[in-house]
């Protein structure tokens, strides 16, 4: 399967599919260093990959750079996201991301508070949860 053409950072290396259901790539541009304290990667996902059901201690953004995918809180309607769109992930909110079924999906994710913020992953995200996100 060949990336989008809009895809403008390289895919990097393919992660492990633990807390990935399809085929998802992460890039790392800006390291977590003593300097910035504020890793940045780009994550790729081809069209249907998503990850768990996961939280981040000290909060995430993520900046759309291509696609179409989803972005869903616990309990709330999954929110479609097309490129220009960010979002801003609140402290210990439990949420997933990914493409939606039919399009490659990008997105810059900044790990702020980088030091002291952990990632917890949960559940995988179900089938029919995904499908639920792709009717809106």
């Amino acid at each position: 399967m060949k990336p989008d053409k809009n895809i403008i950072f390289p895919l990097g290396d393919k992660l492990p599919n633990d807390n990935f259901n399809g085929e998802t790539w992460l890039k790392m541009l800006v390291s977590d260093d003593k300097i910035y304290n504020c890793p940045i990667g780009n994550v790729t996902f081809a069209p249907g990959a998503r990850n768990s059901w996961h939280r981040h201690s000290g909060g995430q953004i993520l900046l759309v750079t291509a696609g179409n995918g989803y972005y869903q809180e616990k309990g709330k309607t999954a929110r479609r996201l097309r490129e220009g769109d960010v979002v801003t992930i609140p402290l210990d909110v439990e949420h997933w991301h990914g493409a939606a079924a039919d399009s490659w999906f990008a997105h810059l994710s900044i790990t702020p508070n980088s030091r002291t913020n952990n990632v917890t992953w949960l559940e995988p995200l179900t089938d029919r949860e995904y499908a639920e996100a792709n009717k809106s």
